[in-house]
């Protein structure tokens, strides 16, 4: 079974379970995928997170159920795992402009999130993995001492804070607190300690010698594993080479993403901010 295939697997187990409360972790686990990897997969392709689509699907059956039954607004909320109805009403009027009892009345229909098919998604990419073919790596481990931030995949939040990280590196003139660096015109950004509700650690630092050393407050040792990567060149920007990792070229190759960190290499030396940055992305596969 492919990628899209699996994906369709958790669209029908929430589909089933539309006014049940769900954890993200089993909705992954009909996919076959951790919870992390399936909401970075999912929001890659689809465009939007696993918690919006529930949110979005919710709302929409609340629309057919206020015009086709006579249920109350109480008990759509509750149906649709609001706390109270005046959090239903708000919720609904964001989505769609109108209030659940004025839509009750009125002659109108709304913009209805319908059911996702991602086999559809599957045949609108067809031809479109040659765009950056990866070179296929073996690489050894590596050793970095870095500082550790933290951020959200939700809402793609590590998009705009991951610069941010670089930045606050930079200004603070961390790189320059790391000892036994063999490599200090490349830096490492490190993306690991993946948590089911779409936290992770991403790590800013430096290729050492070794990880026998002493450090300072808020940096950490880490120790890169080796084996199989893809090796994508950032053609374009970051965002929209890692929307074309996840979001098409892993669920068509013949390659499953391993456990373990992903990163990325910025030739400090030859890069010129924000244009002509020469980095290097690194997906662990099997």
């Amino acid at each position: 079974m492919d990628y899209y295939e699996r994906i369709q697997c958790a669209i029908e187990f929430i589909e089933n379970n539309l006014h049940e409360e769900v954890a993200i972790a089993d909705i992954a686990a009909k996919a076959c995928f951790s919870a992390f990897h399936f909401q970075r997969l999912f929001q890659a392709i689809s465009g939007f997170s696993v918690h919006e689509y529930i949110r979005k699907r919710r709302l929409s059956e609340a629309a057919v159920l206020l015009k086709q039954t006579r249920m109350s607004i109480l008990d759509l909320a509750i149906a649709c795992q609001y706390g109270s109805q005046e959090a239903f009403t708000r919720a609904f009027e964001a989505s769609f402009g109108i209030t659940p009892a004025k839509y009750r009345k009125a002659d109108i229909h709304i913009a209805a999130q319908k059911k996702l098919d991602f086999l559809e998604y599957q045949k609108n990419v067809k031809g479109e993995i040659s765009m950056n073919k990866p070179a296929i790596v073996q690489l050894s481990s590596i050793a970095i001492v870095g500082y550790a931030y933290k951020t959200n995949l939700n809402n793609e939040k590590y998009y705009e804070e991951i610069p941010g990280f670089y930045a606050d590196f930079g200004k603070n003139g961390y790189y320059l607190r790391i000892p036994k660096k063999v490599a200090p015109d490349m830096a490492y950004g490190i993306s690991c300690d993946f948590r089911e509700n779409g936290d992770f650690t991403f790590i800013v630092g430096e290729e050492v010698g070794d990880l026998d050393c002493e450090l300072e407050d808020g940096f950490v040792h880490y120790l890169l594993p080796a084996g199989k990567y893809a090796e994508f060149k950032v053609s374009d920007s970051v965002q929209s080479t890692r929307t074309y990792i996840y979001g098409t070229w892993l669920p068509n190759s013949n390659y499953e993403r391993r456990e373990g960190p992903d990163f990325e290499i910025t030739d400090v030396r030859q890069s010129v901010y924000p244009d002509q940055m020469k980095i290097k992305i690194y997906i662990p596969i099997d």
